[in-house]
């Protein structure tokens, strides 16, 4: 955690309950709404460009279906040539400087733009849109590494859902009032250049109350050659591998929604028939549910980094996405309408939820990524891991353009396209949860403990943001292990009993999460002696280890006692310099659940034998405590700080 972030994890006042309480504070609002000024003139000023191109110029060169796909790839050119460079600069300079210089940049471009919506020239137009794509390229790794520099771990993902939405917010305004602005009889190209000369000018107002955001890299030596940087920075990102595999589950997301955002102006007027305004409400629709969505994070993460809502986002993706085929495919041909008209029509409300709906998922899948990226980058790295993620971004935003531009030559209709990515979605986001297997058991623990039971958590605070440490708990059920993963931003390695991967699915779930087989010495000394190779290797490597030292699932609810095996692990971290802290940790409620071993059957206690014996949502609990003193971590002192905090 860097010095900034101490001060505003201890500026935070006690009564901080949601992300909404950050626009009161100097260190988050004045940069939200810079953000958002940018994201509503970047917006306004290119829907304006691609209806006035749709609807109202005649261009041989630039057909209509086209001209979103066209202005998308020219916006995104620049994100792919000088990301790398942006990144570096971040890193070397303070970021408030870095912002402001890049507000000063849009006041620059719009002013261009202006002449260029007054005279009607697409050619000056389609300049300003490459130089606007560099106005962002810049701005970029500013935005997403400024956040976790003045925001404390448990901030993150509600600031990032805040950005998320206001940013959504801000493309839903620019682009409503950039259809309905140009629209304007006589005076809608000079309007449109008036307003974005005065967002530009408000936003670079804004921008000067945005507190200092010191380099994080002071000593770097920019490197000016784009070709070799972009390596060197996709390189760096690669050196960690789920972060590099994040940053491509992103670029994805961007592929996906770039299809959709591209064809809406030609979706409104050559499949659902309707005119600007209709256009303008399929962008309210998306972009309020991806507002929803990323507003949801932090309510259904417990304000922390949930990666598990990463696939709930993905399969909301795709269900929606193939079912606005379905919705769009068979509407009758008719004459352009009106707003009016299109929503008098029942049909039409199926294609908006869709919409809706398929968008809220995407937030969903996206706040939790960008979260995980700022907390597992370091710092002094961190806005070059974002340029490289913007570089990503860009590749794969040019081949949604590219891919599209392909398929309607091919003779594909729109909704066909959108069937096509919403199985594409389902094929890479398998894909993805099978390399970075952390996505897959966050989301089965995230679902367990909001859906199975009602998981209450006390003391989560105990558990290090960073750095290894050993979390000793009771063992209660089979399901321990995966509540324990619900209750920690951080992944957790675990020593468990052998036995317990031949039990299906949870085996499989288990072996996903590389727990750690031990068996008894007596029976298996070669595994018994690597258990314990392994969980100090996980210690060395800075994670976090769980055990149960009870070394079996309780038959009778009440707490055994604690074995000598987390002494071993301890004095041989010690032995190698290392002093691990030891939190202890318990379990509460989940005797007598379906996964805890109270059923009889043939004389033996055995489990998962009725599924609803307590009915659903039954109410378990996991308490933590602090670290026990160095001089305290015996097997004996670590059952009684458990049992205190079971309460017996």
């Amino acid at each position: 955690m860097t010095p900034t972030t101490e001060a505003a994890s201890a500026s935070l006042p006690e009564g901080h309950a949601n992300q909404f309480a950050l626009l009161r504070q100097r260190r988050f609002a004045p940069f939200f709404w810079t953000q958002f000024s940018g994201a509503a003139n970047d917006n306004l000023f290119k829907f304006a460009f691609t209806v006035m191109v749709t609807y109202q110029l005649q261009l041989a060169w630039m057909p209509p279906a086209m001209a979103g796909l066209a202005i998308g790839a020219l916006f995104i050119l620049p994100f792919l040539l000088f990301s790398a460079t942006a990144g570096q600069l971040t890193d070397k300079h303070d970021k408030t400087k870095m912002i402001r210089f890049v507000k000063n940049l849009e006041i620059a471009i719009m002013a261009i733009a202006a002449w260029g919506f007054l005279r009607a020239d697409a050619v000056v137009l389609l300049g300003c849109v490459f130089l606007m794509g560099l106005h962002s390229t810049l701005f970029g790794p500013v935005k997403f590494a400024y956040l976790p520099q003045v925001l404390a771990p448990r901030e993150l993902t509600g600031g990032n859902g805040m950005v998320e939405m206001g940013t959504f917010v801000a493309i839903l305004l620019g682009q409503v009032a950039g259809g309905l602005l140009v629209a304007l009889p006589q005076v809608g190209h000079a309007t449109v250049a008036v307003a974005c000369l005065l967002l530009a000018l408000a936003g670079r107002g804004v921008a000067q109350a945005i507190p200092p955001a010191p380099a994080t890299d002071p000593g770097l030596k920019i490197n000016w050659n784009p070709v070799s940087e972009t390596w060197r920075n996709l390189k760096l990102a690669h050196g960690n591998v789920v972060v590099f595999r994040s940053l491509l589950g992103i670029s994805w997301m961007w592929f996906f929604g770039a299809v959709f955002l591209a064809q809406f102006p030609s979706f409104a007027k050559e499949v659902l028939h309707g005119d600007e305004q209709v256009a303008s409400l399929l962008l309210v629709v998306f972009s309020v549910g991806i507002g929803a969505g990323s507003l949801l994070c932090e309510t259904l993460s417990r304000r922390q980094v949930e990666i598990g809502l990463v696939p709930l986002g993905a399969i909301g993706m795709s269900v929606f996405a193939i079912d606005l085929y379905f919705a769009s495919r068979g509407l009758p041909a008719a004459a352009q309408m009106g707003l009016g008209a299109f929503t008098a029509q029942p049909a039409h409300w199926r294609v908006m939820a869709d919409l809706g709906l398929l968008s809220l998922f995407a937030g969903l899948y996206s706040v939790p990524m960008y979260a995980l990226i700022q907390m597992r980058s370091q710092p002094t790295h961190r806005a070059r891991i974002i340029a490289a993620n913007n570089i990503l971004n860009a590749l794969f935003m040019i081949a949604s353009s590219v891919i599209a531009g392909a398929l309607l030559k091919a003779g594909f209709t729109i909704p066909q396209i959108f069937l096509f990515t919403g199985i594409a979605n389902a094929v890479v986001a398998f894909y993805i949860f099978m390399l970075v297997p952390e996505y897959l058991l966050r989301f089965v623990a995230w679902v367990l403990s909001r859906f199975v039971y009602r998981f209450d958590i006390h003391g989560q605070e105990h558990i290090p943001e960073e750095g290894a440490a050993v979390l000793v708990c009771n063992h209660v059920s089979f399901i321990d292990a995966v509540l324990l993963m619900a209750a920690s931003p951080r992944p957790i390695r675990f020593i468990m009993d052998h036995r317990i991967f031949r039990v299906p699915v949870l085996g499989w779930l288990f072996r996903l999460a590389k727990a750690i087989p031990i068996a008894p010495q007596k029976e298996d000394p070669a595994a018994y002696e690597q258990a314990f190779a392994d969980a100090v290797q996980v210690l060395r490597e800075g994670d976090l280890l769980a055990i149960f030292p009870e070394g079996a699932i309780t038959r009778d609810g009440s707490l055994q006692p604690f074995k000598g095996g987390v002494m071993k692990i301890i004095e041989a971290a010690r032995a190698e310099g290392m002093e691990p802290p030891v939190v202890p940790m318990a379990l509460t409620n989940l005797w007598g659940s379906y996964f805890s071993r109270i059923e009889q059957r043939d004389g033996q206690q055995v489990a998962m034998v009725r599924p609803f014996r307590r009915g659903l949502f039954s109410r378990v609990g996991l308490r933590v405590g602090s670290a026990m003193p160095r001089a305290e971590v015996q097997p004996e002192s670590l059952q009684r700080r458990v049992s205190v905090l079971l309460g017996t």
